[in-house]
Protein backbone atom coordinates (compact mmCIF):
# COMPACT_ATOMS: atom_id res chain seq x y z
CA UNK A 1 0.00 0.00 0.00
CA UNK A 2 2.50 2.31 -1.09
CA UNK A 3 1.14 6.29 -0.38
CA UNK A 4 -2.18 4.90 0.19
CA UNK A 5 -2.83 3.36 -2.87
CA UNK A 6 -5.77 1.19 -2.58
CA UNK A 7 -4.58 -2.12 -4.04
CA UNK A 8 -1.73 -3.99 -4.87
CA UNK A 9 -0.87 -4.86 -8.56
CA UNK A 10 -0.16 -8.28 -9.37
CA UNK A 11 3.59 -9.70 -9.20
CA UNK A 12 3.92 -9.92 -12.41
CA UNK A 13 3.53 -6.59 -13.28
CA UNK A 14 4.54 -4.44 -10.17
CA UNK A 15 8.08 -3.52 -11.41
CA UNK A 16 6.27 -1.86 -14.47
CA UNK A 17 5.74 1.87 -14.48
CA UNK A 18 2.66 2.23 -12.39
CA UNK A 19 0.64 5.65 -12.52
CA UNK A 20 -0.52 5.37 -8.40
CA UNK A 21 -3.19 8.35 -8.95
CA UNK A 22 -3.73 10.45 -11.31
CA UNK A 23 -1.90 12.65 -14.01
CA UNK A 24 -2.60 14.88 -16.40
CA UNK A 25 -1.06 15.25 -19.99
CA UNK A 26 -1.31 18.46 -22.96
CA UNK A 27 -0.88 16.69 -26.12
CA UNK A 28 -0.55 19.61 -28.95
CA UNK A 29 -1.53 18.70 -32.59
CA UNK A 30 -1.60 21.45 -35.07
CA UNK A 31 -2.41 24.78 -32.97
CA UNK A 32 -4.86 22.92 -30.55
CA UNK A 33 -3.76 21.47 -27.13
CA UNK A 34 -5.58 18.69 -26.11
CA UNK A 35 -5.56 17.94 -22.22
CA UNK A 36 -5.52 14.59 -21.03
CA UNK A 37 -6.39 13.16 -18.02
CA UNK A 38 -5.57 9.58 -16.82
CA UNK A 39 -6.85 7.82 -13.98
CA UNK A 40 -4.18 5.63 -12.74
CA UNK A 41 -6.60 4.30 -9.90
CA UNK A 42 -8.14 2.46 -12.11
CA UNK A 43 -5.56 1.44 -14.83
CA UNK A 44 -2.83 1.87 -13.03
CA UNK A 45 -0.04 -0.29 -15.47
CA UNK A 46 -1.83 0.91 -18.77
CA UNK A 47 -1.53 4.82 -17.23
CA UNK A 48 2.21 3.90 -16.11
CA UNK A 49 3.17 2.55 -19.23
CA UNK A 50 1.77 6.01 -21.11
CA UNK A 51 3.39 8.55 -18.78
CA UNK A 52 6.84 6.79 -18.91
CA UNK A 53 6.42 7.16 -22.86
CA UNK A 54 5.32 10.65 -22.53
CA UNK A 55 8.50 11.55 -20.59
CA UNK A 56 10.67 9.61 -22.99
CA UNK A 57 9.25 11.67 -25.84
CA UNK A 58 7.98 8.70 -27.47
CA UNK A 59 5.25 10.67 -29.18
CA UNK A 60 6.76 13.95 -30.02
CA UNK A 61 6.75 14.26 -33.97
CA UNK A 62 4.48 11.61 -34.33
CA UNK A 63 1.85 11.23 -36.96
CA UNK A 64 -1.77 10.92 -36.40
CA UNK A 65 -1.85 7.42 -38.23
CA UNK A 66 -5.71 6.61 -38.19
CA UNK A 67 -8.57 8.95 -38.15
CA UNK A 68 -10.55 9.17 -41.85
CA UNK A 69 -13.10 6.10 -40.26
CA UNK A 70 -15.32 8.52 -37.74
CA UNK A 71 -14.84 6.28 -35.06
CA UNK A 72 -11.66 6.85 -33.49
CA UNK A 73 -8.65 8.81 -33.67
CA UNK A 74 -4.71 6.83 -33.03
CA UNK A 75 -1.26 7.07 -32.71
CA UNK A 76 1.91 5.42 -31.32
CA UNK A 77 2.96 2.83 -34.23
CA UNK A 78 6.52 3.92 -34.71
CA UNK A 79 8.45 3.87 -37.81
CA UNK A 80 9.92 0.67 -38.83
CA UNK A 81 9.08 -2.90 -38.77
CA UNK A 82 7.86 -2.67 -34.71
CA UNK A 83 4.32 -2.23 -33.53
CA UNK A 84 5.43 -0.80 -30.48
CA UNK A 85 7.94 0.50 -27.73
CA UNK A 86 11.01 -1.10 -28.11
CA UNK A 87 12.37 -0.69 -24.70
CA UNK A 88 16.18 0.01 -25.34
CA UNK A 89 17.32 -2.36 -22.08
CA UNK A 90 15.52 -5.63 -23.45
CA UNK A 91 15.69 -4.85 -27.49
CA UNK A 92 12.39 -6.32 -27.51
CA UNK A 93 8.50 -4.37 -27.62
CA UNK A 94 7.64 -3.71 -24.02
CA UNK A 95 4.03 -5.14 -24.26
CA UNK A 96 1.18 -4.71 -21.28
CA UNK A 97 -2.10 -6.58 -19.63
CA UNK A 98 -5.52 -6.28 -20.87
CA UNK A 99 -6.59 -4.35 -17.44
CA UNK A 100 -10.44 -3.64 -16.74
CA UNK A 101 -11.33 -2.05 -13.45
CA UNK A 102 -15.04 -3.88 -13.03
CA UNK A 103 -17.50 -1.27 -11.14
CA UNK A 104 -17.51 -2.36 -7.60
CA UNK A 105 -14.48 -4.39 -7.60
CA UNK A 106 -11.27 -3.10 -5.09
CA UNK A 107 -8.87 -4.09 -8.19
CA UNK A 108 -8.35 -4.15 -11.92
CA UNK A 109 -8.70 -7.76 -13.91
CA UNK A 110 -5.99 -8.60 -16.03
CA UNK A 111 -5.57 -10.54 -19.27
CA UNK A 112 -9.00 -11.11 -20.24
CA UNK A 113 -11.75 -9.29 -21.59
CA UNK A 114 -15.22 -9.65 -19.74
CA UNK A 115 -16.66 -11.34 -22.09
CA UNK A 116 -14.14 -14.61 -21.95
CA UNK A 117 -14.35 -14.26 -18.13
CA UNK A 118 -17.82 -14.16 -18.33
CA UNK A 119 -18.60 -11.29 -17.17
CA UNK A 120 -21.78 -10.48 -19.51
CA UNK A 121 -23.03 -7.76 -17.57
CA UNK A 122 -20.60 -6.25 -16.01
CA UNK A 123 -19.95 -2.44 -16.10
CA UNK A 124 -16.95 -0.92 -16.16
CA UNK A 125 -15.56 1.63 -14.24
CA UNK A 126 -13.63 3.51 -17.18
CA UNK A 127 -16.62 3.11 -20.10
CA UNK A 128 -16.23 4.26 -23.85
CA UNK A 129 -18.80 6.77 -23.27
CA UNK A 130 -17.81 9.93 -24.02
CA UNK A 131 -16.02 11.99 -27.05
CA UNK A 132 -11.84 11.45 -26.14
CA UNK A 133 -12.33 8.50 -24.44
CA UNK A 134 -8.66 6.97 -24.60
CA UNK A 135 -7.58 3.58 -24.59
CA UNK A 136 -4.65 1.06 -25.64
CA UNK A 137 -5.10 -0.62 -29.16
CA UNK A 138 -3.89 -4.10 -29.29
CA UNK A 139 -4.18 -7.34 -31.53
CA UNK A 140 -7.32 -7.82 -31.88
CA UNK A 141 -6.74 -11.85 -30.95
CA UNK A 142 -3.80 -11.24 -28.10
CA UNK A 143 -5.09 -9.49 -25.05
CA UNK A 144 -1.98 -8.92 -23.59
CA UNK A 145 0.00 -7.25 -26.85
CA UNK A 146 -0.94 -3.41 -26.07
CA UNK A 147 2.35 -1.48 -26.77
CA UNK A 148 2.42 1.92 -27.30
CA UNK A 149 -0.77 2.63 -29.53
CA UNK A 150 -3.28 4.64 -28.14
CA UNK A 151 -6.89 5.74 -29.16
CA UNK A 152 -9.50 8.09 -28.97
CA UNK A 153 -13.31 7.57 -29.27
CA UNK A 154 -15.00 9.56 -31.97
CA UNK A 155 -18.27 8.51 -31.67
CA UNK A 156 -20.90 10.48 -29.63
CA UNK A 157 -22.21 8.10 -26.83
CA UNK A 158 -25.69 7.76 -28.56
CA UNK A 159 -23.68 5.73 -31.19
CA UNK A 160 -21.87 3.89 -28.56
CA UNK A 161 -24.03 3.65 -25.51
CA UNK A 162 -22.27 2.86 -22.14
CA UNK A 163 -21.90 -0.79 -21.42
CA UNK A 164 -23.84 -1.74 -24.78
CA UNK A 165 -21.12 -1.33 -27.35
CA UNK A 166 -18.03 -3.67 -28.55
CA UNK A 167 -15.33 -1.96 -26.88
CA UNK A 168 -16.38 -2.29 -23.22
CA UNK A 169 -14.59 -4.89 -21.57
CA UNK A 170 -11.97 -5.41 -24.70
CA UNK A 171 -9.84 -2.65 -24.09
CA UNK A 172 -8.26 -1.12 -21.85
CA UNK A 173 -9.55 2.72 -21.05
CA UNK A 174 -7.34 4.47 -19.27
CA UNK A 175 -8.09 8.55 -19.65
CA UNK A 176 -10.39 11.65 -21.40
CA UNK A 177 -9.73 13.84 -23.37
CA UNK A 178 -11.39 16.93 -20.93
CA UNK A 179 -10.38 20.14 -23.22
CA UNK A 180 -11.01 20.30 -26.74
CA UNK A 181 -12.11 17.27 -27.38
CA UNK A 182 -15.00 18.78 -29.74
CA UNK A 183 -11.93 19.41 -31.83
CA UNK A 184 -10.69 15.98 -32.16
CA UNK A 185 -12.79 14.74 -34.94
CA UNK A 186 -10.96 17.91 -36.92
CA UNK A 187 -7.78 16.02 -36.43
CA UNK A 188 -6.71 14.16 -39.82
CA UNK A 189 -4.11 11.11 -40.64
CA UNK A 190 -1.03 12.69 -40.99
CA UNK A 191 -0.96 15.21 -38.89
CA UNK A 192 1.80 15.15 -36.26
CA UNK A 193 1.74 15.38 -32.54
CA UNK A 194 4.23 18.44 -31.62
CA UNK A 195 4.73 17.29 -28.40
CA UNK A 196 2.95 15.63 -25.30
CA UNK A 197 3.88 17.06 -21.99
CA UNK A 198 3.24 15.69 -18.06
CA UNK A 199 1.64 18.74 -16.57
CA UNK A 200 0.77 17.29 -13.18
CA UNK A 201 0.61 13.82 -11.44
CA UNK A 202 4.23 12.87 -12.58
CA UNK A 203 4.76 12.32 -8.56
CA UNK A 204 2.31 9.31 -9.05
CA UNK A 205 4.66 7.65 -11.44
CA UNK A 206 6.06 4.31 -9.69
CA UNK A 207 9.27 2.41 -11.31
CA UNK A 208 9.95 5.27 -14.13
CA UNK A 209 11.75 3.31 -16.63
CA UNK A 210 12.83 6.18 -18.76
CA UNK A 211 15.18 7.96 -16.06
CA UNK A 212 17.21 4.59 -16.51
CA UNK A 213 17.55 4.47 -19.74
CA UNK A 214 16.96 8.10 -21.17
Amino acid sequence: MVNGFPYEVPEEYKNMPLLKGRATVDMKVKDCVFRIVLDGYNAPVTAGNFVDLVQRHFYDGMQIQRGEDGFVVQTGDPEGPAEGFIDPSTEKTRTIPLEIMVDGEKAPVYGATLEELGLYKAQTKLPFNAFGTMAMARDEFEDNSASSQIFWLLKESELTPSNANILDGRYSVFGYITQNEDLLADVKVGDVIESMQVVAGLENLANPSYKIAG
